[in-house]
């Protein structure tokens, strides 16, 4: 099944939004809707929040001293959330403890409703 997890679970939908967005994104810089700039920051502050889970996942692993649950968050808050959705999946790393989970999900909408607002303030999303 294409919806399955090897380990015999279910993929949880919530890493299939991410890709969904940056699709999304990648179509409105297509149609001149918004720059592309902003598909570029979403893309490489989602590769760094990714990169800063495996860190703090190896130290984890190693018993060092960890990232915080703060910095995790800020990351995903200023664009990030695609690459710690993906981190969460890949990398199983701070995808079980739920009240990191909601402070987690908050921030993408947080986030998402702050470039809508950004979209209609530079005037590039037309309204009707």
């Amino acid at each position: 099944m294409g919806n399955a997890d090897p380990r015999g679970g279910r993929r949880p939908r919530s890493v299939l939004f991410p890709f969904a967005f940056l699709l999304f994104t990648f179509v409105l810089v297509r149609l001149d809707l918004i720059p592309f700039s902003i598909l570029y920051c979403y893309s490489a502050v989602s590769l760094t929040t990714f990169l800063v889970y495996a860190v703090d996942k190896h130290a984890a692993r190693g018993n060092r001293r960890r990232i915080s649950e703060r910095t995790l968050h800020l990351a995903s808050l200023f664009g990030g959330w695609p690459g710690a959705a993906l981190a969460q999946r890949v990398l199983h790393h701070k995808s079980q403890k739920a009240p990191f989970l909601r402070l987690y999900r908050l921030t993408v909408l947080v986030n998402c409703a702050c470039l809508a607002l950004l979209g209609v303030l530079w005037g590039t999303w037309r309204l009707p």
